[in-house]
């Protein structure tokens, strides 16, 4: 009786397959990522919206005034009135103050569309030198509107080095916890976040005096999928997003420590410096 052959596997076609997979994986992932980044950011278009409308609403509205300023300033001019000069002198005055008043406006408005810029950047392949604080400062720029008159945000930032890092998936990271901290936090409240650098790594840690999480809830709030948030508020994948980002993208650490009714504190740890991999 014959033997029936059996094919062995080739283990070079075998290792390509599992590199396409690999590859295929990790494109998904980031498309994944990328999707969640837009659909955060869409939701807080309303209050992002709001913070650039109000100050140029105020610009509007004293642009109207300079310009019948002007108008009388030119028609004293013309006329040589001296009533009407002193009155445009006064305009002037007021003029300037509005013009100092426009300057902040304006300084506000490029402040959120430099946290805008921060966050929807393409960040290139290879990882760059960037100042965390700068990005953690950027990224609360966009939670102005969501946070404004409701929860306090203080910050203790410290010397910081600049650390190698793909910046824009950080600022995510940031904006996913922050976020949550805010939706965590029923009424008014405080979020506090502190920077330091200690043992070749940055540690960032997020604080809020939310409601907390429930001890049976915590071992699958970094898993993909999960929330406790209600329907239609989340998809449960920020966390684990923001895990994949720090963890597998920069080597880092994500963890946190929570006790209900009191809040929620998420620790981070990005290294200074990336370990080269080793090449082929």
């Amino acid at each position: 009786m014959e033997r029936a052959s059996v094919t062995q596997p080739d283990p070079a076609e075998s290792a390509n397959e599992v590199a396409s997979l690999r590859v295929e994986a990790e494109r998904l992932a980031a498309q994944l990522a990328e999707e969640h980044k837009m659909a955060e950011l869409g939701r807080l278009l309303a209050g992002i919206v709001h913070e650039i409308n109000s100050p140029i609403g105020s610009i509007l509205s004293n642009n109207q005034v300079v310009i019948r300023s002007l108008e009388i300033l030119k028609s004293a001019l013309a006329n040589g009135d001296r009533a009407v000069l002193e009155k445009a002198s006064r305009q002037v005055e007021t003029c300037l103050s509005l013009a100092a008043i426009d300057k902040i406006a304006c300084e506000r408005i490029s402040e959120v569309v430099r946290g805008l810029k921060t966050f929807v950047r393409v960040d290139s392949a290879e990882m760059l030198k960037a100042d965390l604080n700068q990005q953690i400062e950027s990224t609360l720029k966009l939670t102005q509107g969501e946070f404004r008159g409701r929860i306090k945000v203080e910050t203790d930032f410290g010397d910081l080095p600049p650390v190698e890092c793909h910046a824009s998936m950080l600022s995510q990271v940031f904006l996913n916890i922050l976020v949550n901290a805010g939706q965590a936090i029923d009424g008014p409240g405080k979020i506090t976040v502190r920077t330091r650098a200690e043992g070749g790594a940055v540690h960032i840690s997020i604080a809020d005096t939310g409601r907390g999480i429930k001890p049976e809830d915590r071992p699958k709030i970094l898993a993909g999928g999960f929330t406790t948030k209600p329907v239609g508020v989340g998809t449960g994948l920020g966390l684990s997003l923001s895990k994949r980002i720090v963890e597998e993208t920069h080597g880092g650490s994500i963890d946190f420590e929570s006790e209900v009714g009191v809040g929620t504190t998420f620790h981070i740890r990005i290294p200074v410096e990336q370990k080269k991999k080793a090449a082929g």
